[in-house]
């Protein structure tokens, strides 16, 4: 079987003055000025301004968004008036310092993810959103796609059965997915504000690789398992409405990309997920290289008592168990024959395939990125609260920070995922 999955068109059109959002990015590199490109295709959001400590990124977004605010020192963006949302899209150690203060600027935040570098950081974050009423999202764009959505509706639809086992997978083995971005030959010290880089990083000297580079620093950057283990964990706490592990082991080991990065390549997660009303306790194993072939792959799979789901951004695959009692199926003296004839071995059963569902999203459908900002403006205007608030973030952010802490301390780490506190 297969099924179609579609979405509502953005509604087009003029937007009422008092629906307009003005926008400001936080870091105008890669990922800050591809989210941009994604937010300005929802109606009645205008970029205002950008922020970067690099001032070739900066010149990039004036040549590419016209008669722009820019500066390296985002408290300029924060005080401005005309700004009503920010994307925070820096190194990871600057999330939650700029979210915090943007929210207590009266600012809706859209922080990219993983929402904190520190497990310690995010109580703070959910504090600061509490108090001010603002909207707070984290960009983890696969929580709004239709794949997520449509395995959700299976889950809770019984589709699968009882969760017991699932996993997850990240492959690449390109030099950008690898972290190996290109070195800008215009960066030096008189183009990059290398102190407002570090902020709350150690002092060291300026160093392009750290700027340019930084996630294959500690000081940073969070490692595989902020980059991609994050997203692998909001998909699926989403999708069977789980609070978190309690028990986190992780392993792995730099491998093959030896340019002097301090976090592994390779890296494997194990969890133990508690017993809720939601599910009855199962086990969570999470796996991602930069050595694989397959560059780019990516999946989660639950695994039930009637049957498992394959899930991705896209599409959801559904295999049903098809239970096959051998005594039904040969008779004892058929059983008899094909032993006798395997001369006096055991006969092999084989089990029926499982029967298949593929659901697919539309073609032409704009993707979970889009949706993801478009629920963002939604709420700032009014509209459904976002999934992916402060809260949320934590309870994915802090597993996948939790297996660095297991793989860098060589320990099993205990979390409380209703307290979200380390135990």
């Amino acid at each position: 079987m297969r099924g179609t999955l579609s979405r509502e068109p953005i509604p087009p059109g003029q937007v009422a003055p008092s629906d307009r959002v003005g926008l400001a990015v936080i870091g105008a590199g890669g990922m800050g000025m591809a989210d941009v490109d994604t937010a300005l295709r929802i109606p009645g959001v205008e970029l205002v301004a950008a922020c970067d400590i690099f001032d070739g990124r900066l010149d990039a977004a004036r040549e590419r968004h016209g008669d722009i605010f820019t500066t390296r020192d985002y408290r300029e963006v924060l005080a401005r008036d005309d700004i009503d949302a920010v994307i925070v899209g820096t190194p990871d150690h600057w999330h939650q310092p700029i979210s915090i203060e943007a929210l207590r600027a009266g600012k809706a935040v859209y922080c990219e993810k993983p929402m904190v570098h520190d497990i310690a950081e995010g109580h703070d974050l959910i504090r600061a959103q509490e108090e001010s009423g603002r909207v707070f999202q984290v960009g983890s764009q696969g929580m709004s796609s239709l794949g997520n959505e449509k395995a959700k509706e299976l889950y809770e639809q019984g589709a699968i059965g009882q969760l017991n086992y699932a996993e997850g997978f990240w492959a690449r083995n390109d030099p950008i997915g690898a972290w190996q971005y290109p070195i800008p030959p215009d960066a030096s010290e008189e183009t990059v504000d290398w102190e407002r880089f570090l902020g709350p990083a150690p002092e060291r000297p300026y160093d392009p690789l750290r700027v340019f580079r930084w996630r294959n620093y500690r000081d940073y950057g969070t490692g595989v398992a902020g980059d991609l283990f994050v997203h692998l964990f909001s998909s699926l706490h989403f999708v069977v409405s789980s609070r978190g592990p309690t028990r986190i082991q992780a392993a792995g080991g730099l491998r093959y990309w030896k340019d002097g990065r301090e976090v592994p390549d390779v890296l494997l997660g194990v969890f133990d997920y508690p017993e809720t009303d939601a599910h009855p306790g199962f086990n969570l194993s999470l796996r991602v290289n930069f050595v694989d072939g397959t560059s780019g792959s990516t999946f989660l799979r639950l695994v039930g008592s009637e049957g498992a789901m394959d899930v991705t951004w896209t599409d959801v695959v559904l295999r049903k168990n098809v239970a096959v009692d051998p005594m039904d199926a040969f008779s004892q003296e058929k059983m008899a024959e094909a032993a006798a004839g395997e001369g006096g071995l055991p006969a092999r059963v084989r089990m029926l395939p499982p029967a298949e569902a593929r659901y697919e999203v539309e073609r032409g459908y704009r993707g979970a990125h889009v949706d993801h900002f478009f629920n963002f403006f939604q709420a700032i205007r009014g509209g459904r609260p976002v999934i992916e608030d402060a809260a949320f973030g934590l309870r994915a952010a802090a597993p996948a920070l939790a297996c660095n802490l297991s793989y860098f301390e060589d320990r099993i780490v205990r979390w409380d995922p209703d307290a979200m506190r380390l135990a």
